[in-house]
């Protein structure tokens, strides 16, 4: 097994390093890529130390069975045909290709099959506040269908990658230190503030992030659920939080709902809200899992469960999310 890691020297590829590494991935080969400042780092992998090879137009590719890419959906675009010229499967985390019909959109534990079907051999990994809502969204979809979906996110600086979490960091460094804080990857301060906006604006008022949620929960989940979302950038370095409110055909009651979280894959139910018990990004850093607690009964509407969950971006947003694609094609025999 030869796999590729483009994009290495980010913070989703610094992830997919440490990823591959805890979870023994079945590899005997690692091939490390980035841009033109990126190559020539060295990074040790098991042991063993490795360099940062230049991206470009060759056949670098060759033999590679697996390759991870995390470069910005230019690069992904650019170098696609690149990647998957001699049979590799490009298992991409950038935006280019998530709506496209030909390239399936993954979650392994809502719709690992879709895998199977991969026309252009590139399986594209969704956006980071989708993953985990769809991860809690499926335990629920199994008890009666989701009609629609309000959700309001709590998005950490990681998912403005390794500079937004640099320049919050620096933000909290200089304001302690009485300086004004510089501001460069965010709109504004992120620091002692929260910006209403992820990503740019679109026609309709919402913002390019918060479509994805409404286009790729349905692509994953195949349904027709309606989804509204207002995402927010929150001072916090790496986890992302998400309250959601989804309304169901039929009512539900919170046992059935905690019983379906408490079972359900990639999930950690984490409800006692009398002993003060729920997710919160500060005990759920570097976990595999998504963490779900503050279930209800939705007050406005006898159909409505709300809840609150929690999930590193970096880690099940991104990386971890793409690894277990991997896994499931290995597992499969889908190479």
């Amino acid at each position: 097994m030869k796999v590729a890691i483009v994009g290495v020297s980010g913070a989703v590829g610094q992830e997919f390093l440490r990823v591959l590494h805890e979870r023994n991935f079945p590899l005997n080969e690692l091939l490390l890529f980035g841009s033109k400042r990126s190559a020539g780092k060295k990074y040790t992998y098991k042991g063993k130390t490795l360099t940062v090879k230049d991206l470009q137009h060759n056949d670098d590719f060759r033999g590679v069975d697996i390759a991870l890419t995390s470069a910005g959906g230019g690069i992904s675009k650019e170098f696609a045909e690149t990647i998957t010229k001699h049979g590799a499967v490009m298992i991409d985390n950038s935006s280019a290709f998530r709506m496209d019909k030909d390239v399936p959109l993954v979650v392994p534990e809502v719709n690992p099959e879709d895998a199977k079907n991969r026309p252009r051999n590139i399986i594209a990994n969704p956006n980071c506040t989708t993953i985990q809502m769809v991860v809690a969204l499926i335990a629920i979809e199994k008890l009666s269908h989701i009609k629609r979906v309000h959700v309001s996110t709590y998005q950490a600086a990681s998912g403005a990658g390794a500079q937004g979490m640099a320049e919050l960091e620096n933000q909290i460094r200089q304001i302690a230190g009485g300086e004004k804080p510089i501001v460069e990857k965010f709109q504004y301060q992120l620091a002692m503030n929260i910006i209403p906006q992820v990503d740019v604006f679109t026609d309709n008022g919402y913002t390019k992030e918060e479509m994805k949620m409404y286009n790729e929960t349905r692509k994953i989940m195949h349904s027709d659920v309606q989804v509204s979302a207002t995402c927010v950038r929150i001072p916090v370095m790496r986890n992302h939080s998400e309250s959601i409110w989804v309304e169901t055909e039929r009512p539900l009651s919170i046992k059935e709902v905690k019983d379906a979280f408490s079972k359900a894959p990639g999930i950690t139910l984490n409800d006692d809200w009398a002993n003060q018990n729920y997710p919160m990004p500060l005990f759920s850093e570097g976990l595999d899992d998504i963490f779900v607690g503050r279930i209800r009964k939705d007050l406005a509407n006898p159909n409505g469960i709300t809840f609150w969950c929690v999930g590193d971006q970096i880690k099940k947003g991104a990386a971890l999310n793409a690894v277990q694609i991997a896994e499931y094609l290995v597992e499969n025999k889908l190479l």
